[in-house]
């Protein structure tokens, strides 16, 4: 802004996990985006891991990864795809970065013999992150979402240090809490009272919010939003309803219904900077809701029962749907159930493979056969870094016929290891060390179909993995039909396998699913949907 500071809104939740901080937080950034405003996101994590690249998807869902190689929250997949706007180390935050820096400067002495506390070393370090994006990158909105719920002994610092903070930008931060107003069927009624005690707690720690969220099964009548009104100390207008919805992307159009976007700017003395343009996304929402075509496509993965651990794939093939006017059929296949017996069972009513990434060794063989199947069938096949791997494996036993053809991952002693760590890895013994993270750049094969899915030579894309396409292996697999089509030139690293000869069969080591958004689609999402679609129709 020309005279104003950066204006921060923190999001707060209460009564109850999941309810959608971070889909909220993204609606309200989408709005305010499309007001003129330029906007980030940042999520405050309270868990001590200094990030979530070491936890197993159990626990926390999929490891969202940005271009400068930020092992995140798949909330910053949501911001993105919302945003159409990049995330960075500086968009997470978690207890474990901020403890790791404190400890750090009293290590080095910068504290000067003092005691260190949580008020005010622990705070003030919080307090300095949520600051980075508004004071170097010159936002015009930073909204941070604190992860958790109000109450929980881990957030009691973040809680503490955003009470801070609002005293001291004064006019310049809002607190928006999001709650929850549930339906008592025995009593034919929605009560408040949670949401009351939920505001309570958090008047407790010294915070009263501007903006009340209420996120609810049945619509919220004037009864129950001035009941909610008077006893949580705000304003009518600021309780904003959010039914639930039957897509994540309907979520900004519903908050616009609400005018949550035009009681923040009226709270923050704020006037659009240009009339709300929300088409784009609407005419996505259109084609989303009104396919004209359906294909089946099966995703084989070791983490198919938890729908969070390929958040962004899921997201991405949606994008591609929606962009093709498809609707798609997700059919998730656990790959330690997949065998030769039961391939044909699984896949055979399929038009479409993508085949998941993933670490370890468990489902390997699985992916491996299923990869089989869709080779020898002609059906359109995406593999994704493991996924791009378990190709040039099958590719490598069943036709070059190197029987024992394996990754160094799986088995340190084949004699064939056509996936391996790249030489300058072999004597790092951390494993974070031996990562290839963040945005890499490739060159495209002219005349392939990654070629002509991104209708560019040169690309950028986001990379989490450890083993390599071996080169020693190159010219046998190009001889037999599988091509390297995408090279990144500074390591000389394979970067995309295509068999030109069958209909549509990619393989890519990088992440494309991190770079997929509402308003850009990732081009080789696009054209396997279109190429599924084909398969289909012949």
């Amino acid at each position: 802004m020309s005279k104003s500071k950066t204006k921060y809104l923190f999001v707060t939740g209460g009564v109850t996990s999941s309810l959608g901080k971070g889909i909220i937080s993204s609606s309200i950034g989408k709005l305010l985006t499309a007001r003129g405003f330029s906007v980030t996101i940042q999520k405050l994590d309270p868990y001590i891991n200094v990030d979530p690249g070491t936890m197993n998807p159990y626990e926390h869902g999929e490891c969202f990864v940005t271009d400068d190689g930020a092992e995140t929250d798949l909330d910053l997949g949501h911001y993105e795809r919302f945003l159409n706007h990049n995330t960075s180390q500086a968009n997470n935050v978690t207890t474990g970065k901020i403890y790791q820096t404190v400890i750090e400067k009293e290590r080095r002495g910068d504290y000067l013999g003092k005691t260190v506390q949580i008020i005010p070393h622990i705070t003030d370090e919080i307090k300095r992150r949520i600051q980075i994006l508004g004071e170097t990158q010159k936002f015009d909105f930073v909204i941070t979402e604190i992860g958790g719920t109000v109450g929980d002994i881990e957030a009691l610092p973040y809680i503490e240090a955003v009470r801070q903070l609002k005293w001291e930008l004064s006019n310049n931060a809002l607190f928006i809490h999001l709650t929850f107003v549930p339906f008592l069927a025995a009593a034919g009624e929605l009560k408040t009272k949670p949401t009351q005690h939920s505001v309570k707690t958090l008047l407790e720690s010294g915070i009263q919010p501007d903006i009340l969220v209420c996120r609810t099964e049945h619509p919220l009548n004037y009864k129950v939003k001035n009941k909610v009104a008077r006893f949580c100390n705000v304003n009518i207008d600021s309780v904003i309803e959010s039914m639930d919805a039957s897509t994540i992307y309907e979520v900004p159009l519903l908050m616009q219904k609400e005018g949550l976007d035009r009681v923040i700017l009226k709270k923050l003395g704020l006037k659009s900077r240009k009339k709300i343009n929300m088409q784009k996304w609407n005419s996505f929402l259109i084609a989303l809701q009104n396919p004209k075509n359906e294909v089946r496509i099966a995703v084989v993965g070791k983490y198919v029962e938890l729908p969070d651990a390929y958040k962004s794939i899921s997201e991405s093939i949606l994008h591609a749907g929606a962009a093709n006017l498809c609707k798609i059929t997700v059919e998730w296949i656990h790959a330690e159930e997949v065998n030769k017996k039961n391939v044909k069972k699984k896949l055979s009513s399929i038009n479409g493979l993508l085949v998941a990434p993933g670490f370890g060794d468990r489902g390997i063989e699985g992916k491996i056969i299923a990869i089989n199947y869709v080779r020898k069938n002609n059906i359109p096949f995406l593999g994704i870094c493991l996924g791009m791997q378990s190709a040039v494996i099958e590719f490598s036993r069943n036709v070059l016929k190197l029987k024992d053809a394996n990754s160094t991952e799986m088995n340190q002693n084949t004699s064939n290891p056509v996936i391996d760590l790249m030489h300058t890895q072999k004597n790092i013994t951390e494993k974070g060390g031996t990562m290839r993270l963040g945005a890499y750049k490739c060159k495209i094969l002219k005349d392939s179909k990654s070629m002509k899915a991104y209708k560019k030579a040169n690309i950028s894309e986001r990379h989490r993995h450890r083993f390599e396409y071996n080169n020693l292996f190159k010219d046998q697999l190009e001889k037999a039909g599988m091509i390297a089509t995408g090279i990144n030139i500074k390591n000389n690293l394979v970067e995309i396998i295509e068999i030109p000869q069958h209909p549509w069969f990619v393989g890519v080591q990088f992440h494309p699913e991190y770079k997929s958004t509402v308003d850009k689609p990732h081009p080789l999402f696009c054209k396997f949907i279109e190429a599924s679609l084909i398969h289909k129709n012949t």
